[in-house]
């Protein structure tokens, strides 16, 4: 097991960085035994205890000035069992690295979120999702974790075994225990093909209900200030694969949505006024294309530029009414916004603090390039989000607290009961829980 003491060095920083931590010490543990050590070590020692993965959370879940968790060489498949069909995990494993030794074993996940940096446990965790009409979160497909509870011991939980503890446990906030391994559904391998479009905001709008229904996974970026939009459409297919052509591939995904993008966030953070005018360049930059590729490929895209997001879930049925609302907000309020918004959606789900708890749900992500002012912006959609019973994304930027939790999580006291149960001393304790989950 590798410990390290911060000192003159030892700042933690998120992806975003717009979050900071100075642990008293840093753990690798090499196996669960070392885990649950650091973990009985870190009460006796009177210091918490969090788990990171790879910090692409915006809110301070992970932060903690008492023992960091580093799980990178928990890593690696357990176990695959293909008469359930189920894989099982260790929890430090990159979403990425997951995705390709399931191909090469001819088995896949059935939904993604857009990246693939994550690790499997920080993913779950805060509840990454993608988009998806009859398929939910990575969470959602969850059969079974195990986690090192507070005094040590090591709890395996699945619906059948402790499943009041699974009922929470799959997103769990690190609030619980640090998870150590999951138990994935799986699949074989199966293609999707991939109809991207610009579309006027208006006619997104309109047919937003038919578009949901007629794909499997369907999803859109607004350009503020315009009122165009990019369309995604991934369906299931029985081929042949004709991925993205390697030059096509590279111009559309590499220079012109990171390269060419993260220019015009330099200027229009530089200068302001142009940012409208970037937005109706931008917004017609990309065209359509149509391609199939295996699930991973299709589901994630390379994402360089660096931003701070804020996302929340609000009833499926409300969208569209949110997204007006949300457009004559920026067109009034003189805010320059130079990042897309985006919209997914995905079907309830029986998780006690997942975003789509027991209602179908959209999702709607607004950005700020990172560096920028996003205070003004996000407050503004903040108070739109809530005004329609929105919940916000666990690992993304929002002001929410434990009381106002309470009245859009029918399930809020069943999973702050599992945690005073395995919690009662909040050794997983730290500021984001304390607001979020209360004392």
């Amino acid at each position: 097991m590798s410990t390290t003491t911060s000192g003159k060095n030892g700042t933690w920083r998120n992806w975003g960085g717009n979050v900071t931590a100075r642990p008293a010490r840093e753990v690798m543990p090499a196996s669960v035994d070392e885990l649950a050590a650091a973990v009985r070590r870190a009460a006796e020692d009177g210091l918490k205890v969090k788990a990171v993965g790879t910090g692409h959370s915006f809110t301070s879940i992970a932060a903690t000035d008492g023992v960091l968790i580093r799980p990178q060489l928990l890593t690696g498949i357990r176990k695959i069992d293909r008469d359930t069909m189920t894989v099982t995990v260790e929890a430090g494993t990159p979403l990425k690295r997951l995705n390709m030794a399931l191909l090469r074993e001819g088995l896949s996940l059935t939904n993604m979120g857009d990246i693939m940096e994550q690790t499997v446990s920080g993913a779950t965790s805060t509840g990454t999702h993608g988009t998806g009409r009859d398929s939910g979160s990575i969470a959602a497909q969850i059969k079974g974790l195990e986690l090192v509870t507070a005094d040590g011991s090591v709890l395996s939980c699945s619906e059948k075994e402790n499943p009041e503890v699974f009922a929470a446990a799959r997103i769990g906030l690190g609030a619980l225990g640090v998870v150590t391994s999951i138990t994935f559904a799986v699949e074989p391998v199966f293609l999707l093909t991939a109809r991207e479009e610009p579309m006027p905001f208006d006619k997104v709008l309109a047919d937003f209900d038919e578009l949901w229904a007629e794909n499997e996974h369907f999803e859109f970026y607004w350009f503020p200030h315009t009122g165009n939009t990019n369309t995604k459409r991934n369906n299931r297919s029985a081929g042949p694969s004709q991925p993205v052509g390697q030059v096509s591939g590279w111009i559309e995904d590499e220079f012109l949505s990171n390269g060419v993008f993260q220019v015009a966030q330099w200027v229009g953070r530089a200068v302001p006024a142009t940012i409208p005018t970037i937005a109706q360049i931008s917004s017609k930059a990309l065209s359509a294309r149509t391609y199939t590729d295996v699930p991973y490929k299709v589901f994630t895209s390379p994402r360089r530029v660096r931003f701070v997001e804020m996302e929340y879930a609000v009833p499926r049925a409300a969208v569209t009414e949110v997204l007006r609302e949300l457009k004559a907000m920026v067109e009034r309020s003189g805010l320059r916004v130079s990042f897309p918004v985006e919209v997914r959606t995905a079907p309830a789900d029986d998780i006690a603090l997942s975003t789509a708890s027991g209602r179908d749900s959209a999702y709607v992500a607004v950005h700020m390039a990172k560096g920028t002012a996003y205070q003004g912006y996000f407050t503004a959609a903040e108070r739109i989000f809530t005004a329609h019973e929105g919940r916000p994304h666990w690992g993304k930027v929002h002001t929410r607290d434990a009381e106002y939790f309470a009245q859009v999580y029918p399930r809020f006291g069943e999973f702050t009961a599992v945690r005073d149960r395995l919690d009662p001393g909040r050794l997983f304790q730290n500021d984001y829980l304390r607001r979020v989950l209360g004392a």
